[in-house]
């Protein structure tokens, strides 16, 4: 039990409050002691103040009806008070009555008696005042002295009192607290377990919250769903590859067997022959591109930037893909005026292949496709758009995604491997660039 996170964090809290209160209460007792003078000063303050209550009260009452006055005050049982005379002690009164710490010498209580006030305090000592006092036509002497400094007794208790609570309130606090934050982290680590048995449709109560579980949960539930994405882009890809695969090797071997036979006529022998070739370089296509995305997300696909005419880069692949736009009766038209760029020229040109590739690919017989380069302030802007079949938002999300392929019909004619696009987004983003795609279905722009 004590390797678990509930009973480290009670132990730790619970240390914490052990060592703050023995470290409080070693300050505390420095501090009184800085403080002890400024505790004899108020406390002496505080018993000149009692004193003249007292004089008054007795030069009132005099010395027969002084004693029941000061028996009903209740602060007088804080003081050893006594009354002199020049023959001597005349009256006490307090709780430890005849009993002063510290006598005061006898020539100090004449002086009183002459009617000359004394005060003996220092920041060690408790502290004495004697105060004449005039009972009719006699002289008398009244001496003071605390039984017990009040202000350190109520601050003893007060600091006494705080320790406590503070021990207190910090253990439940600690008990709750490691409750509040170890349920989710069970719930959180239950939910590990899930993802591992691959049930990915987790969700948590507290996302709403706005702390750092709040953003805990919101981020897990972020890396749920990304890697329920990765396990459908997986086995997208299986079938996909499966497919791009099998098919052409189903057509390499079933018309190679029938190539064995030697009896087709040298027109037939020749239509599949160019079938085996078509299909063995669909195979090479799909190998090339999967080596190529594999070279670009490595850290060491040469990257080799130089100055150039982009605007000439682009004019010459669409010359080369002239065989594939004109087939199909697609009309280009070309707004590019000179651009001169900074980059890896082998890179960029892959960029505008594949995405010249995808748009005559997409755009139907007769078709147009425009292409334009635009100056802005800090970069250079390519624009390529067609009018084909148009793309849906839900594929718009994706369809920069490895293996992606928004027609899954499989359609020989129109499908390609899916990884064009993921090749195009990662050339780019080595150039510190971005591509995005703006269509709706039956409008198409990228």
């Amino acid at each position: 039990m004590i390797k678990t996170l509930y009973i480290r964090f009670v132990l730790m809290f619970i240390g914490a409050v052990l060592i703050g209160l023995i470290s409080s209460f070693f300050i505390t007792i420095s501090t009184l002691a800085l403080l002890q003078e400024e505790i004899v000063k108020s406390t002496s303050a505080s018993m000149e103040a009692k004193g003249r209550q007292i004089v008054r009260i007795y030069e009132e009452y005099g010395l027969e009806g002084a004693g029941s006055h000061l028996d009903r005050l209740e602060s007088v049982n804080n003081y050893e008070i006594k009354l002199f005379n020049k023959q001597g002690l005349v009256q006490t009164f307090g709780p430890e009555r005849n009993k002063f710490v510290v006598e005061p010498a006898s020539e100090d209580i004449v002086r009183v008696l002459n009617g000359v006030e004394y005060r003996s305090a220092n920041r060690d000592k408790i502290s004495i005042i004697g105060l004449p006092v005039r009972i009719g036509q006699e002289q008398y002497a009244l001496l003071l002295q605390p039984s017990q400094l009040l202000e350190e007794k109520v601050l003893r208790w007060i600091v006494l009192f705080s320790l406590g609570v503070v021990l207190l309130v910090g253990s439940l606090c600690s008990i709750a607290a490691a409750r509040y934050l170890v349920k989710p982290l069970r719930v959180m680590q239950e939910a590990t377990r899930r993802i591992a048995k691959g049930d990915f449709d987790i969700e948590f109560g507290w996302k709403t919250r706005h702390d750092e579980l709040g953003e805990l949960a919101r981020s897990f539930s972020d890396m749920t769903r990304s890697i329920k994405r990765m396990e459908q882009m997986r086995q997208d890809f299986v079938s996909n590859v499966s497919h791009e695969i099998q098919t052409p090797l189903t057509s390499i071997s079933g018309f190679s067997k029938a190539l064995r036979r030697g009896t087709l006529p040298e027109e037939e022998r020749g239509r599949y022959l160019d079938i085996i070739q078509a299909e063995s370089e669909r195979l090479s296509r799909l190998s090339e591109d999967l080596l190529k995305l594999a070279s670009l997300e490595s850290e060491h696909h040469p990257f080799e930037p130089r100055t150039y005419d982009l605007d000439e880069q682009i004019r010459t692949v669409v010359v080369a893909c002239e065989p594939q736009w004109s087939a199909k009766s697609i009309s280009f038209e070309l707004d590019l005026p000179r651009a001169k760029i900074r980059a890896d020229e082998d890179g960029l040109r892959q960029v505008w292949i594949n995405l010249l590739g995808n748009a005559i690919k997409f755009t139907a017989e007769g078709g147009d496709i425009a292409v334009s380069i635009r100056h802005q302030t800090d970069r250079i802007e390519v624009i390529v758009a067609d009018n084909g079949i148009g793309i849906s938002r839900e594929d718009q999300e994706h369809m920069f995604d490895r293996f992606f392929k928004a027609d899954r019909s499989h359609n020989k004619r129109i499908s390609g491997s899916g990884l064009g696009l993921a090749i195009v987004k990662r050339i780019v983003t080595l150039h510190e660039g971005t591509i995005e795609v703006d269509s709706e279905p039956g409008a198409a722009r990228q």
